[in-house]
C-alpha cells in the first residue's frame, strides 16, 4: 500500500474525535456550573458551604476566593467555546487540519488536545 499523505480524517475517525469532544464538553460544562455555583454561594454561610461545590478543587485549597473562581470559570468557558468550535470543524470535515501548515494534526495530539488547531511544528514556530 502506497504511503499517500492524507488531507483530512475520514468519517469514522471524525466520529471517534466527536465522541472524545462530547465527553470533554459534558465534563467542562459540569465543572463550569460548579464554579458558577461557588461564586454565587460563596458569600453565604448556610449549608451550601458544605456541599460538594468545591469537589473539583479538592486537590488544593478547599475554598477559593470569588475572584479566583471567576478566573477559573472564565478559563472553563473559553475551553467550552474551543470544544464547540472543534465540533463545528468536525461537521465541516475540516477538523484536525493545522491552520498554519494545512497538514493533518497527528491523532495522538488530537486525542490529548481535541480542540487543537495547530500541529506541534506550527505551535513551536509561534
Amino acid at each position: 500500500m502506497a504511503d499517500v499523505e492524507k488531507t483530512r480524517y475520514n468519517d469514522e475517525e471524525l466520529a471517534e474525535f466527536k465522541a472524545i469532544i462530547l465527553d470533554k464538553l459534558a465534563k467542562a460544562r459540569e465543572d463550569y456550573e460548579l464554579l458558577r455555583a461557588s461564586i454565587t454561594h460563596s458569600s453565604s454561610n448556610d449549608t451550601e458551604d458544605t456541599s460538594p461545590t468545591f469537589k473539583i478543587l479538592e486537590e488544593g485549597a478547599t475554598t477559593l476566593s470569588k475572584d479566583e473562581c471567576g478566573r477559573l470559570a472564565q478559563r472553563q468557558l473559553k475551553f467550552i467555546h474551543h470544544l464547540e468550535a472543534a465540533l463545528i470543524r468536525i461537521e465541516n470535515k475540516t477538523y484536525g487540519v493545522c491552520r498554519e501548515t494545512g497538514k493533518l494534526i497527528p491523532k495522538e495530539r488530537l486525542r490529548i488536545v481535541p480542540h487543537a488547531t495547530l500541529s506541534i511544528e506550527a505551535k513551536k514556530d509561534k
